[in-house]
């Protein structure tokens, strides 16, 4: 036994906790209650941005792709000076991560591909532009699967991401979802406190739902493409993900709004969302298709969304039935159109203007090499597919039929919306499987279902977790609105929210 004690020690190291567990505090934060709490001087910009680079250093979800601590810590010490003079926003100072689809001036930008791997944009997006102007802080580029094509987070050329949440059963990892998987896992596991994804066929929602945060694809327009990679452009939506529905409404006001850089930018006005959330849904009629409810679908996530059902009910809605007969047909729909999209999009990335570039002899070597091997192989059948739809002697048989059924689902919705407010229908099919599963991709295919057929319509849609499953992992519904209607889906949302709380991750592998 020692005969002197050293109680400088002991206090230096009580020191350490406190501040290790105030930094830990501060990241369990909502967007709203960082907000506050910077108003009231109760914490500084720089600690809370601090607390979260020292979060992002050591995270083991392989959530970035690039790193900007710098970038942040200037946003915090503007932010604290905004502060101090009582001028800032909602956003002010508050840490975020932007996918690395989203071009960014003087930044990597990768979209998770050998291809762009070392490519750094002249420009900033139009949406992240936005939340810099608004005084956020960005933490880094998070990873995504390549182009955004996947649903599983396990195609980037980065490493896949994995999940925050663990199965309880046996303990193994699972996927965060795709192709927002790392903007999910890194809101999810209190790496950001918010998350810029894009939203294809889901890649926003079904991310989200796997890991029990709040995901929104606002409606086709709403916000910007200028500066985002293309995948599918009549498809493409940027979105948000975050940990609150009253934070995915601060954040959609930042970046949503008409943009004379895109051609299929909105002109219609954007609403302040976060003052309309007042979870009074009295008198409004919430639809159940049944043709959702397929071959597939765990008999938890059916045994949800009936409480779900009941909870809306008993809040005063009025919940009826409704049909949208030509969901059957989404998947194969989306498939051919996206797939048709990406083989002309990706045509540009050709070894001599930006990106990879394979030395050869010949011109027309160098495409090929140069594709070959700054491709990954989903990027790769995509492409052969739509190369395929596309081709002299199948367009009319395949494209052309697939963009008439797009509109005949979109008519379906059209038509619906009629007699209804909203549309309640599960995220995903499943929760999310293990990390090293190796599905068929034609299965993967499958966990798109649910979130498909709003994004070929161009409909705003959020999912929202409801409850974990027998195995401790997240469970989650989507709300679909008409068009432009994004205050109202966050309003719905909220009330499931209130009603489904469940308890945050006990184990945390961020």
């Amino acid at each position: 036994m020692h005969k002197y004690i050293d109680f400088r020690l002991i206090i230096a190291i009580i020191k350490v906790f406190r501040c290790e567990i105030l930094m830990n505090e501060l990241r369990k934060l909502s967007i709203t209650q960082m907000h506050e709490g910077l108003n009231k001087k109760d914490f500084s910009s720089v600690e809370l941005i601090e607390a979260h680079i020292n979060a992002v250093e050591n995270e083991k979800l392989n959530a970035f792709i690039t790193k900007t601590p710098e970038i942040a810590m200037k946003a915090a010490k503007a932010a604290d000076e905004n502060f101090s003079k009582r001028e800032n926003s909602p956003l002010m100072g508050i840490p975020v991560g932007v996918k690395d689809l989203f071009c960014t001036a003087g930044i990597k930008t990768t979209a998770a591909s050998k291809m762009l791997e070392n490519f750094i944009p002249t420009y900033e997006s139009t949406v992240s532009d936005a939340l810099l102007r608004n005084g956020a802080a960005m933490l880094g580029k998070l990873n995504m699967d390549e182009f955004a094509m996947g649903s599983a987070n396990t195609n980037s050329y980065f490493g896949p991401v994995e999940n925050v949440w663990m199965r309880k059963s046996d303990g193994e990892k699972v996927v965060p979802g795709g192709s927002s998987g790392g903007s999910a896992a890194a809101v999810a596991g209190f790496l950001c406190a918010g998350a810029l994804g894009s939203d294809t066929g889901g890649s926003v929602r079904q991310p989200a739902a796997y890991c029990g945060v709040v995901g929104v694809k606002p409606t086709y327009g709403r916000c910007s493409r200028f500066g985002m990679i293309a995948f599918a452009s009549s498809l493409d939506q940027a979105g948000v993900i975050t940990r609150s529905v009253s934070d995915s409404a601060l954040m959609l006001e930042a970046i949503c709004g008409y943009d004379k850089k895109d051609s299929t930018s909105s002109e219609k006005p954007v609403p302040k969302f976060s003052n309309l959330i007042d979870n009074n849904i009295k008198g409004k009629r919430i639809g159940i298709p049944k043709e959702y409810n397929m071959d597939g679908i765990s008999e938890e996530i059916i045994h949800n969304w009936e409480k779900v059902a009941f909870y809306l009910k008993e809040n005063g809605a009025e919940v009826v039935e409704i049909s949208l007969p030509h969901t059957k047909y989404a998947i194969p729909v989306y498939y051919l159109i996206c797939s048709a999209e990406t083989s002309s999009n990706l045509a540009r990335y050709d070894g001599v203007r930006y990106g990879l570039h394979v030395e050869t002899d010949t011109l027309e070597e160098m495409y090929e090499l140069t594709r070959a091997e700054g491709f990954g192989k989903e990027v790769k059948r995509r492409i052969l597919m739509g190369a395929y739809a596309l081709s002299s002697g199948h367009y009319n048989e395949y494209y052309e039929k697939a963009q008439c059924i797009r509109a005949l689902i979109r008519e379906d919705f059209i038509k619906a919306f009629e007699n209804i407010d909203y549309i309640l229908v599960p995220s995903a099919p499943t929760e999310a499987f293990g990390l090293n599963a190796k599905p068929d991709p034609l299965v993967m295919c499958i966990n798109d279902v649910f979130t498909v057929p709003a994004s070929l319509a161009g409909l705003p849609a959020i999912s929202v977790p409801v409850a974990l499953s027998n195995d401790g992992l997240p469970l989650a519904l989507q709300v679909i609105g008409n068009y432009y209607d994004e205050a109202g889906i966050l309003n719905v949302a909220s009330v499931i929210e209130q009603n489904c709380m469940y308890p945050e991750q006990v184990s945390c592998n961020a």
